[in-house]
């Protein structure tokens, strides 16, 4: 089995769309309030921290000498 590398940007914009959803369904069912309006911050911010995970760990494979992962094709 091939053994393949943590995509560490997607795995953090997942678990910030995970918990956004978490939070949506929380409001839905009564028990909490927050506002909308801090919506559109938290995702551009995690987003740009996901951002950021995934351009570090590339510049770091290619310090170490190893070889970044493959851009991806569509």
């Amino acid at each position: 089995m091939a053994k393949r590398r943590t995509d560490w940007g997607s795995l953090v914009a997942g678990l910030l769309f995970l918990g956004l959803a978490i939070a949506f369904v929380v409001r839905g069912s009564g028990s909490w309030e927050f506002d909308v309006m801090w919506l559109l911050p938290v995702l551009a911010l995690g987003l740009g921290v996901a951002g950021v995970a995934r351009a570090l760990f590339r510049s770091r494979a290619r310090e170490s000498g190893g070889s970044a992962p493959p851009p991806e094709r569509d």
